[in-house]
């Protein structure tokens, strides 16, 4: 999939960025957003858009592009307003009073729950193994680190640009780590999102799922915790310790030893 995706720049202002992103991640560079037409090959353009950058389906451009954006929009709302330490993802890692855990995101995908468990307090580990939407995350996180209202937060963020399922030791051992593989949707279900539809036709299904499972609960301290669609069966078919259920989804929650009372 890389060699369909290209580096580029929508104003003169980001070429060096570019030039910089394209060098690091390894894609070809073709300057000017505008020259994508004279590449009918590639499907994405990673662009540097007035210094942020973004991520879009060269065939849908009506889809809009996808960024990381950890000040604004969603995640500034669900900071102020998402129900803090008693919202059901704190309660499936074991956020309790006196504990706060080290976690490992092994699917980090863009960085959502990640940011919620550090907003939370916990020192969170990022591991994504597609570069581009790795490039993403780490684009996002240097912007963040930039705004005084949340970079107490992203301080507690990390990334590491792997899969777990090659890289077990370059993770040193996390409290708890947290797993939110890509599921394909139910044929009847709502339209994706247009964001999921340009993030799902880059990255695909996680036909590898169920291989994260194993090595994550040989390496976790406490547990292991896998966000699942509500109707989806448990990850390798191994049953949870205890599942917490919400509307559309659950977390299935591998226990390996039970969190301290105190720490």
């Amino acid at each position: 999939m890389l060699n369909k995706v290209a580096v580029a720049y929508v104003d003169a202002v980001d070429v060096d960025k570019a030039k910089k992103i394209a060098k690091k991640w390894q894609l070809d560079y073709i300057g000017d957003i505008a020259a994508a037409k004279n590449y009918p090959k590639l499907l994405f353009a990673l662009q540097v858009n007035l210094q942020r950058l973004e991520l879009s389906k060269l065939d849908e451009p009506k889809l809009g592009a996808i960024c990381v954006d950890f000040v604004d929009g969603a995640t500034a709302h669900r900071r102020k307003f998402g129900g803090g330490r008693g919202q059901d993802i704190a309660k499936a890692v074991g956020l309790k009073h006196g504990f706060t855990p080290n976690v490992l995101d092994a699917t980090a995908g863009l960085g959502r729950d990640a940011f919620v468990l550090a907003t939370l307090g916990c020192n969170v580990t990022m591991m994504e193994r597609m570069p581009i939407v790795a490039a993403l995350l780490e684009d996002g996180l240097e912007r963040a680190k930039l705004s005084t209202e949340i970079n107490d937060i992203t301080d507690r963020m990390s990334l590491i640009s792997s899969s777990l399922i090659e890289n077990v030791n370059l993770a040193q051992q996390p409290d708890v780590i947290y797993l939110d593989p890509m599921y394909p949707h139910r044929e009847k279900s709502a339209a994706v999102k247009k964001e999921m539809r340009v993030f799902q036709s880059l990255v695909g299904e996680d036909l590898d799922a169920d291989n994260l499972l194993a090595p994550a609960i040989a390496l976790a301290k406490y547990r292991v915790v896998v966000k699942r669609p509500s109707y989806a069966p448990p990850l390798a078919g191994k049953a949870p310790s205890t599942s917490i259920n919400m509307k559309k989804n659950r977390f299935d929650v591998y226990v390996n030893q039970a969190i301290p009372k105190n720490n």
